[in-house]
């Protein structure tokens, strides 16, 4: 199982899914043991908010955790059984820890003056046919 987890720097998980171009990959092969396999950094042309083709390093995914997406993001990737994992979490690597545990700190509220912030627990028990968001999601397609 291949976890991506958004990180515009490469040390904290970011928000905005859609528009990010680096994302740090983890192999759950061993699930107790997540361990980092690759480091996505996608050309502008990339970005899924803008990509139209039918085949991105993304797809190749079964999960990915973000601060943030917006509503086309998630329902993109769960067109593909993809799940897209909102986490308040800031680690990546303990984001991947949080979603094997089945237990994802809520998200944070996004600073776009929104007022919105809706705090969610994730909890699954590993049914990775299709995706969900938990937390709010927001459109990035205006």
């Amino acid at each position: 199982m291949k976890i991506a987890v958004s990180s515009q720097n490469f040390r904290t998980v970011t928000a905005h899914a859609g528009k990010a171009r680096r994302f740090i990959v983890f192999d759950l092969a061993t699930p107790c043991t997540p361990r980092e396999v690759e480091r996505l950094e996608l050309p502008r042309e990339l970005a899924l908010h803008e990509y139209r083709g039918l085949d991105h390093p993304l797809f190749a995914m079964d999960a990915v955790i973000t601060a943030g997406a917006g509503d086309g993001f998630v329902r993109r990737l769960g067109a593909r059984g993809i799940e897209v994992v909102l986490t308040g979490e800031t680690d990546p690597l303990q984001a991947v820890h949080d979603y094997v545990a089945g237990i994802v700190k809520p998200p944070l509220p996004h600073e776009h003056g929104h007022g919105h912030g809706h705090g969610h627990e994730h909890r699954h028990g590993h049914e990775h046919g299709h995706a969900h968001a938990q937390g709010h999601a927001h459109d990035e397609s205006r």
